[in-house]
């Protein structure tokens, strides 16, 4: 029989080449990141419960995010729509598109973030020392628009609000659910009763919801959220269509609209925390740990001092994780100043009092 000829393409071939080679980058750079760690306290008002927040602000690029802008050069890269030499984009009010930056970065491929003009100035800052160039948009709510246009021309789009849930493989991988478990195994209470998240794109609640059921864990998922966010009003009516009645000061959540990552079947409960509350929490954590943590990782605290005092008030004992998202040092112009936050007209003297009164003697943080 004839040998077969194979036809050899030279620039498939190559771009064969660097997309093995870029796998190869972000294998070593997982390999080479420890995991974050799960930071435990307790506090006198709740006996019996123990409390765990998760690091993610150590990560290399400073948040939570690094997981998933990892996970989104790797779906990008192994659906086939990244190329070598191709400019990358993708929307986001700042941890998500710092974290693609460092990623682009290490690929060495350019990046555009495409940004509320509102995003805290050190979020900016923070892109454009990793190479990136930010593509400011005065409405908020026309970032999705500018990236698809950016897309039309030939960049990339990661896309992380419209794949966040589906890049990120929900039953392993050392996701986010799954390393927290992990991480309880020795400790006294293994399964715990409550984990909390945020919804930026929907993505960790949708890992760490569908991570529970898979593994038969009777652990609940609470979401906290800005009040009046659309992820509120959609968890509550089931609503694909849900806007947010009010805006919010804290960043990375809170979401405007509802996204296609939100999904709800998997969330327990949601509790709605005012801003100036998270604020107060954010605050409070640098008490706590000694380090700044952005504010939604002060929603995050308030809604597990409301869950705690609920759990209290039953006679239960347990644990609840939850996540610090971001390092606090990209809020130094906003929510950790003061004149900005007299500017916004909040004063966190009030929920400074009831946060630590929470902390002392298990009161819910928030009113009924």
């Amino acid at each position: 029989m004839d040998s077969v000829l194979r036809l050899v393409n030279p620039q498939r071939e190559s771009d064969q080449r660097w997309v093995h080679t870029a796998l190869a980058k972000l294998a070593q750079e997982a390999a080479r990141s420890a995991d974050t760690h799960l930071l435990k306290l307790n506090f006198p008002g709740f006996h019996g419960i123990d409390f765990y927040f998760k690091d993610e602000a150590a990560h290399p690029s400073g948040s939570l995010k690094h997981r998933l802008a990892r996970s989104l050069f790797l779906y990008a890269l192994c659906n086939g729509w990244l190329r070598g030499g191709q400019t990358v984009v993708d929307a986001s009010s700042g941890s998500t598109a710092i974290s693609e930056a460092w990623f682009a970065r290490l690929l060495g491929l350019p990046f555009i973030a495409v940004m509320p003009a509102c995003t805290a100035p050190g979020k900016i800052r923070d892109v454009q020392a990793l190479g990136g160039e930010c593509d400011l948009v005065d409405d908020p709510a026309q970032v999705h628009a500018r990236a698809a246009e950016h897309a039309a021309r030939g960049a990339c789009h990661l896309d992380q609000f419209g794949l966040a849930e589906r890049a990120t493989d929900w039953r392993g991988n050392n996701n986010i659910a799954e390393s927290i478990i992990g991480q309880l195994v020795l400790e006294a209470e293994p399964e715990p009763a409550w984990i909390v998240c945020g919804a930026g794109t929907g993505g960790t609640s949708a890992t760490i919801g569908r991570y529970l059921r898979y593994r038969r864990l009777h652990t609940q998922l609470c979401v906290a959220e800005p009040a009046g966010s659309a992820y509120v009003h959609g968890w509550r009516n089931r609503d694909a269509q849900a806007v947010a009645s009010q805006p919010t000061l804290i960043e990375g959540i809170g979401r405007p609209r509802v996204e296609p990552g939100f999904i709800f079947e998997v969330v327990d409960r949601v509790i709605e925390v005012p801003d100036a509350a998270s604020i107060a929490g954010a605050w409070l954590l640098e008490d706590l740990f000694g380090n700044r943590y952005g504010g939604s990782s002060g929603t995050n605290l308030v809604a597990c001092l409301q869950l705690a005092a609920s759990m209290r008030a039953r006679g239960e004992r347990g644990s609840i994780v939850s996540l610090l998202c971001d390092r606090g040092e990209r809020y130094a112009q906003t929510l950790f100043d003061p004149s900005w936050l007299a500017a916004h007209d909040i004063d966190l003297a009030p929920w400074t009092a009831a946060l630590r009164a929470s902390l002392a003697c298990g009161r819910p943080p928030l009113s009924a």
